[in-house]
């Protein structure tokens, strides 16, 4: 038991002294190295006391540090060179509390907070630099999308309603909510490296907004000579294969249990789109060029939209499923991988997840339907782009759609990668 205690008094030492070690550094007046740590023990000794005595200790103590910020605070103002700001004081208090929570609470929540806290002190230039470089369209942006995640979706009801029983509000926003998170990922990457991002790195933030209107914008600009053929073919490639990469993450995340047997033959197919890129990107010429400006994802019209199509497509799930049985639910992957894989992924994981589709069907709807947005993506280029960018697109996704079917015909019955390695 003592060990114990001396175990979380000494994490709770760790803790002021990481934080103080930070404020030291930067030279803060009101609290460095030594007084961090005093204040995460006052906290932690606090907590032990409120244990025998009761609560009201560690409110008295939480006054006492606030009133002994506010003294330093008020004794500070006399300083010339005086800085208004009070994250140091917030610090203060913070880890007062977050000493008492490592006796009261959970001792790696309260080390992750603490370290947290040192880090975001630490990061102040460059976490001042990126609010800099945020204009109105990403501020928008943001909250557009904490509007999605943090007040559309809580308030959706988490039950079934309509035909076949299948459509969870909840459910299809948090969809929508994982869709456009990673889309927002793509989007603030391209604003942090800029347009200048190069060609592998074009490639993968198209990929990760929309590999889709990537395809469309470098093939509509591929009739401009000012762009290289190989590197709007190179381009177009690399977002494709991080859009196969999204597939994988999104099974991952929506139906991990599945991962064992649907993630290997999709898996397949993502390294051979990885080798196929490796020769192209080598022989190709090095041509950097600028990336075209990006919209922002989460927009509430876009998100809407997705949120339909997926509804739509978990019902002619449903559907295709009860009339027609598993060879109904290929017909709903190739047209729905027309427009959007993600929706028909989604879809299929769920009903993985839940029991209602065989994990080996599962991965062939699956890959039909990213086999049919590859050809829809080839016939995209062939209309909006110049004969040589649909060529060299063609040769390329020709050897992954070969590839792809021929993992769907010769992919061993029933593997799983769990057996295979144990």
């Amino acid at each position: 038991m003592e060990s114990e205690l001396f175990q979380k008094l000494g994490i709770s030492l760790g803790l002021g002294l990481l934080v103080g070690l930070q404020r030291q550094h930067e030279k803060s007046e009101l609290a460095g190295i030594r007084t961090f740590p005093l204040f995460t023990l006052f906290g932690s000794v606090a907590a032990l006391l409120s244990q025998s005595i009761g609560g009201w200790v560690l409110a008295a103590g939480l006054l006492s540090v606030a009133t002994l910020v506010a003294i330093a605070n008020i004794l500070k103002r006399k300083n010339p060179h005086f800085d208004p700001g009070l994250t140091t004081e917030a610090a203060a208090l913070l880890m007062f509390v977050v000493g008492a929570y490592v006796i009261l609470g959970d001792g790696t929540v309260a080390i992750a907070i603490g370290a947290t806290t040192a880090v975001l002190l630490h990061l102040k230039e460059t976490l001042h630099r990126i609010v800099e470089r945020i204009g109105e369209k990403d501020l928008k942006a943001i909250m557009q999308f904490v509007v999605i995640l943090l007040i559309i979706l809580p308030i959706l009801p988490n039950e079934t309603y309509g035909p076949y029983d299948v459509l969870n509000p909840h459910n299809i926003w948090l969809m929508v909510v994982l869709i456009v998170g990673i889309s927002l990922l793509g989007y603030f990457a391209y604003k942090i490296f800029g347009g200048r991002a190069g060609t592998i790195l074009g490639g993968i933030l198209g990929g990760l907004i929309s590999s889709t209107a990537t395809t469309v914008s470098y093939a509509r600009r591929s009739k401009d000579s000012n762009t290289s053929t190989s590197l709007a073919a190179t381009v177009i490639f690399i977002a494709t294969f991080v859009s196969v990469a999204r597939i994988i993450t999104e099974v991952a995340v929506v139906a991990p249990d599945t991962a064992s047997v649907v993630l290997p033959p999709l898996a397949t197919l993502l390294i051979l789109m990885l080798i196929v890129g490796l020769i192209t990107y080598l022989f190709s010429k090095k041509v950097h060029d600028t990336m075209p400006e990006q919209g922002n994802p989460a927009q509430f019209k876009a998100a809407l939209v997705f949120g339909a199509v997926y509804a739509l497509v978990i019902l002619a799930t449903a559907f295709a499923k009860d009339q027609l049985g598993n060879k109904g639910l290929f017909i709903v992957a190739i047209i729905s991988g027309l427009t959007d894989v993600d929706a028909i992924t989604l879809s299929t994981a769920r009903l993985m997840n839940i029991g209602n589709l065989d994990m080996q069907n599962g991965w062939k709807v699956i890959l039909v339907a990213a086999l049919s947005n590859l050809v829809f993506k080839g016939v995209l280029v062939g209309v909006l782009g110049n004969s040589k960018v649909f060529a060299r697109v063609g040769v390329l996704f020709g050897i992954v759609l070969i590839g792809g079917l021929l993992v769907l015909w010769l992919w061993p019955a029933e593997f799983n990668l769990s057996a295979f390695l144990s």
